[in-house]
């Protein structure tokens, strides 16, 4: 800094150039720098225990892809006119997504906090808006990096099994994949805000979002339920998320498409929104 900076003129106090505020902020609107240090920081934690974060989930879900298919071998019928494995095997690849996304940004902020070295995360000149961008892109990279890695396990199983995995609609593809591991980042974010410990993440993940995700049309069309059940499973946003990723492989989808990108991208706006006000109000982690 240069030394005379906010020297008194004494000769003319009118001309004394004002002193720096301290902590004011120099970097423009955002803080690419800060931004991308923070994501990156969370993409490497996962990343040194990948057999753990990667590799694991993949085996998971291809050893339930394995058992579905000797179980029923061949005698489960066609869903909507689709082989069962090719109904069920984009199913599985979006669970992968969502719980490992879920799972990145909840378990880096409740770690943080029992460790006490959530101050290292709010000390750094990040405003609320990138230290939620940084935390939910984060995570959304360890929900698309899994569920990349099981879509090409997954189709490599399919294939050998004579029942390649084909691609019909790459947008819904990408989009509702990209939407998925944004929404569930952002609500393992909202969920790390909230516990203080592992027990109570614990008990979201199983008491909301493995039922949300199971009960989505992941194994079974939602069509074949009876009422009430049925109008409740379309107001499950996970279910929007499934039946537009597996519609991009099957060319079938159970619902108006439109739809589900209208809720998702509501929901995501709504997410990033409920974050945004949790952190500028420092809610469980500045108190």
């Amino acid at each position: 800094m240069d030394g005379t900076q906010g020297a008194i003129d004494t000769a003319n106090p009118a001309r004394t150039p004002p002193a720096a505020d301290f902590g004011a902020r120099r970097f423009g609107r955002v803080n690419w720098l800060g931004l991308w240090t923070l994501y990156a920081r969370e993409v490497r934690r996962f990343l040194k225990v990948a057999f753990q974060t990667v590799l694991a989930p993949v085996i998971s879900t291809l050893l339930l892809l394995i058992v579905f298919t000797v179980a029923f071998a061949g005698n489960r019928p066609d869903i909507n006119g689709v082989p069962f494995i090719s109904f069920l095997a984009p199913g599985l690849v979006m669970m992968a997504v969502l719980t490992n996304a879920f799972a990145n940004s909840s378990s880096s902020l409740v770690i943080a906090k029992v460790q006490g070295s959530i101050v290292d995360v709010l000390m750094p000149p990040l405003s609320a808006a990138e230290l939620a961008v940084a935390i939910a892109a984060g995570a959304a990279t360890r929900g698309l990096l899994v569920g990349f890695v099981t879509a090409l396990t997954s189709a490599g199983f399919m294939a050998a099994g004579g029942d390649p995995m084909g691609v019909e609609n790459l947008f819904a593809i990408l989009y509702f994949s990209f939407a998925a591991a944004a929404i569930f980042g952002m609500l393992g974010l909202i969920g790390g805000i909230w516990a203080d410990k592992f027990d109570q993440l614990a008990a979201v993940t199983n008491f909301a979002i493995t039922p949300l995700t199971f009960l989505s049309g992941t194994f079974y069309s939602v069509n074949v339920l009876p009422e009430p059940f049925r109008t409740v499973s379309h107001a499950n946003p996970v279910y929007y998320l499934i039946d537009g990723f597996r519609s991009g492989f099957t060319g079938v989808a159970e619902s108006d498409l439109r739809v589900g990108v209208a809720v998702t991208l509501g929901l995501m706006i709504a997410l990033g929104a409920a974050c945004y006000a949790l952190l500028k109000a420092g809610y469980k982690i500045k108190e």
